[in-house]
């Protein structure tokens, strides 16, 4: 059984035989950033429709409940663009590896600080 303190996650990271599950992935986040905004804007021209249908006669469309979901969505939708087009500093891929080293270097000092 391999040892975790061990373990090297630069090795593995640009091999090249995982260059192709690299762009896989690559590809399939963009996807996903294409699917959610294709969704927000189609969920979004809806709600348009449906607030000028609703409503009164010479009543203002500009009213704040009327852009709360394009909003707050829109809020999502520039985290995830951020993640796949942008290098989002949290919870990126390099995040999660940082993490992981700093937990087992972590833990490496505390196993050596009982011996």
């Amino acid at each position: 059984m391999r040892n975790r303190q061990s373990w090297d996650f630069d090795k593995y990271q640009y091999q090249p035989e995982n260059a192709y599950e690299a762009a896989e992935r690559k590809v399939k986040r963009l996807k996903g950033f294409y699917t959610h905004l294709v969704i927000y804007l189609c969920v979004n021209i809806i709600i348009v429709f449906i607030n000028f249908d609703d409503l009164a006669p010479g009543e203002s469309y500009f009213k704040m409940e009327n852009f709360y979901t394009a909003f707050f969505w829109g809020i999502g939708l520039l985290i995830n663009g951020l993640s796949v087009f942008g290098n989002l500093y949290f919870f990126g891929r390099d995040w999660e590896e940082r993490k992981m080293k700093e937990f087992m270097e972590k833990e490496t000092i505390e196993k050596d600080s009982w011996k």
